[in-house]
């Protein structure tokens, strides 16, 4: 049995194990044709678990399913096996399949290839696919697999080239939906309101089958995607195999300054020795990075102790060559590799064959994540490893302080908001060079269509004709909306030498994150930016090796605009709403990697950069302060709001950049000590929102990761952030615990 021990490894903190279950098995429906199910007898599947057969049932009924099961259980076949029934009924039935990674539709398309059915024809469409191939898969393919980016500026705008495929479209795929979240979750729902709308001019209306890793509301997360009813398939049938458990904390090289050894190295120590014992297993790391630093400490390690194992092992991410990419999953799933250092690239269903152990090097962000990462393993029902080695963030700390919270708690939920203001103006500019808007049209973009549309016109980028909306002027406005930015005015980030495209940031973040001098991580690799060009709206960067990070010190002031929902809870007056955020980035610190000691500050002149968001505050009344001496106040405020920031990720599916705060001893407005925290995305996406609503376990899980921690005065493990623009100053631990215990005092009524 595969197990790791505390008596041989001190740092494993805490050990549990999840029982073997075996598997709900039903037989193959008699619906299915005879050709699909010879097919699927050829691949060994002669049986269904609960979950597909269930699925199957409900789309044949005409019913929109959101499938929410554990990774490796088959989520595929629940949508496959309707798709591909469909097909067998009618040579003019089609299928769109939307994947968020290349890798994903590469993986499904050799799923279906392998049936070896003659009337499934599918097809990738995406920006790989050469231009001269593209008629012929318009014309023939009955399987179209592509991406929200490429549907969005690549299909639905040239509507007319496509008649054929929406007068017959019979399903929309949706996989890994949990990814759509946030800015990006907002934009596909808007994407995923004009397929609709685009389908109902052809006289079609597609079944929407769904899956998701386990989250906390996949029926609403299905429903704010589509904007429809969905029915939810969240019993597993699957089988699994026990699995031990392994919380790793890294020991301390520092406890003082709470500085404990890289999980980098630590990562590669226990891949090492797996691998030694000839085990399979993966290494999840959250960047290109770490990726490589982990493959290239394992080479080190396994040089000393077994170098013919050097070549059994590849590191796995974005940036290689589709062939690369194709030839690592090979060498997984046929045996021939022993194991892979990936970012989240394998985490996201792809089959890559029997994996005895996962490694998660650092909390990747979610529950509903590490979960993905650890189904990777165990995928033939055999016993299983999954180990969680921490980093120094204060989430990562929080669990290894309290294990069961992590495998207790149910995983996050996913937020999105379509309507959020800008990014639902450019949709509808998107949709109005489609077809002309129409009252008609809120059946799919909801009662907020008439305002947004007259505000359209009024800014003059809509014009009425009649009863309907059309452009006012001859653009293609798909192209300005970008899928992963909520706001339409961004910077672009280029390389100077080449002139090649990095990406793009939101203009009112600009500054926070390529400002000049900035180090810029993108896809693991190191950038500087040379200069920042306000006029063009141009970050350039250039390459460069630093054994430094940057973090900008601003100042930052809030202005309630509207408070739209106020409770009482913990002691004070909660109120959410919308604010006007400014921001003033005035310097920023080069910070040593090793260590995190300050080697300089630069002075930066850079304008002041305002942004409407939505945001949740209050107001501490005295006798929530009163123990605290005056002078630490401000102190114990700024490091109560680091804390409620660090672990509102835990209640929606967020990262700590997304959000933002202002914490002080008197707001101007509100006329007392007072903290504010608000979503860091113009027009705001949900996450105050939910703090808002679930604001007492927030409150208690903040005083949970401050008490646990051992440090005296404050480390990166509890209240000091990464990001804090005032370079964490000041802080006062004792204060906030005095702050944040009072609150939670008078919310049980103590």
């Amino acid at each position: 049995m595969l197990r790791l021990s505390p008596e041989k490894y001190s740092q494993i903190t805490a050990v549990s194990h999840q029982a073997r279950r075996s598997g709900d098995i039903e037989p193959v429906p008699g619906p299915v044709a005879a050709s699909v199910r010879e097919a699927l007898a050829r691949t060994g599947i002669d049986h269904l678990y609960s979950h597909q057969a269930r699925t199957f049932e409900l789309a044949r009924a005409g019913k929109n399913v959101v499938v929410t099961t554990a990774s490796a259980s088959g989520k595929s076949l629940c949508f496959n096996l309707p798709v591909l029934n469909a097909l067998a009924e009618s040579d003019k039935h089609r299928a769109l399949y939307l994947y968020p990674t290349k890798a994903l539709t590469q993986d499904q398309i050799r799923k279906l290839q392998a049936l070896k059915l003659p009337f499934v024809r599918p097809g990738v469409y995406d920006g790989d696919t050469p231009s001269d191939h593209r008629p012929q898969i318009k014309r023939r393919s009955n399987i179209i697999l592509t991406n929200p980016d490429m549907l969005h500026v690549g299909i639905m705008p040239h509507r007319d080239s496509w008649q054929d495929f929406f007068f017959n479209l019979k399903y929309v795929v949706i996989d890994e939906a949990h990814i759509y979240r946030g800015v990006f979750g907002s934009h596909m729902a808007n994407v995923i309101r004009r397929l609709r709308r685009i389908c109902a001019i052809y006289g079609s209306s597609p079944i929407f089958l769904l899956t998701t890793a386990t989250i906390a509301n996949p029926g609403e997360l299905a429903a704010s995607l589509a904007g429809l009813d969905f029915e939810i398939v969240d019993r597993d049938g699957s089988p699994r195999g026990e699995r031990q458990i392994v919380f790793w904390n890294p020991p301390f090289i520092d406890e003082a300054l709470g500085i404990r050894k890289s999980v980098f190295t630590e990562a590669a120590n226990l891949f090492a020795d797996l691998l030694v014992r000839r085990v399979r297993a993966i290494v999840f790391t959250r960047t290109r990075k770490g990726t490589e630093l982990v493959y290239n400490y394992t080479i080190r390690r396994l040089d000393e102790i077994e170098p013919s194992l050097v070549k059994s092992i590849s590191p796995y991410r974005g940036g290689y060559t589709p062939g690369q990419r194709r030839e690592i999953e090979e060498g997984l799933f046929s045996g021939r590799l022993l194991g892979a250092v990936s970012t989240n690239a394998l985490e996201l269903g792809i089959d890559v064959g029997g994996i005895d152990a996962v490694i998660s090097a650092t909390f990747p962000g979610t529950v509903a994540s590490l979960r993905q990462q650890w189904g990777r393993a165990g995928r033939s029902a055999e016993p299983s490893l999954a180990v969680y080695i921490a980093g120094q963030d204060a989430l990562d700390q929080f669990f290894m302080a309290h294990p069961g919270e992590l495998l207790e708690r149910d995983a996050e939920s996913a937020i999105l908001d379509f309507q959020n203001e800008q990014i639902f103006a450019g949709h509808l500019e998107a949709a109005a060079f489609e077809a002309p808007l129409a009252p008609g049209d809120e059946q799919f973009f909801g009662p907020a269509l008439g305002p947004a549309l007259e505000t359209l016109e009024k800014r003059e980028r809509l014009r009425k004709r009649n009863d309907s909306y059309i452009l006012a002027r001859p653009e293609f406005p798909a192209a300005r909306v970008h899928l992963r930015s909520s706001s339409a005015d961004s910077f672009t980030i280029v390389v100077e030498a080449t002139g090649a495209v990095l990406g793009q940031v939101e203009a009112e973040r600009a500054f926070v994150f390529v400002h000049p001098g900035a180090i810029y991580m993108h896809l693991g690799e190191t950038w500087q930016v040379n200069r920042l060009n306000l006029e063009n709206r141009v970050a350039l960067v250039r390459s460069t090796i630093a054994d430094y990070y940057t973090q900008p010190k601003k100042e930052t002031s809030i202005e309630v605009k509207e408070r739209l929902m106020m409770r009482s809870a913990c002691g004070v007056e909660l109120s959410f709403g919308k604010v006007l955020a400014t921001e003033h980035v005035i310097a920023f610190q080069k910070k040593q990697l090793s260590d995190n000691q300050v080697l300089e500050i630069v002075e930066l002149e850079l304008p002041e950069q305002s942004f409407y968001t939505e945001g949740l505050w209050f107001v501490l009344p005295d006798a929530l302060t009163e123990k605290v001496e005056p002078p630490n106040l401000l102190g114990a405020l700024h490091a109560a709001e680091h804390g409620l920031i660090a672990l509102l990720p835990l209640l929606a599916m967020c990262d700590r950049q997304d959000i933002g705060g202002l914490s002080t001893a008197m707001h101007w407005q509100l006329g007392g000590p007072s903290i504010f925290v608000y979503d860091g995305h113009p027009g705001g996406i949900g996450i105050t929102r939910k703090g808002f609503t679930d604001f007492e376990e927030l409150v208690k899980n903040t005083i949970d990761l401050i008490a646990a921690c051992r440090c005296q005065a404050g480390c990166p493990s509890c209240i000091q952030s990464p990001k804090c623009g005032n370079l964490n100053e000041p802080l006062s631990k004792a204060g906030a615990l005095e702050i944040l215990r009072s609150m939670k005092n008078q919310s049980s009524g103590e």
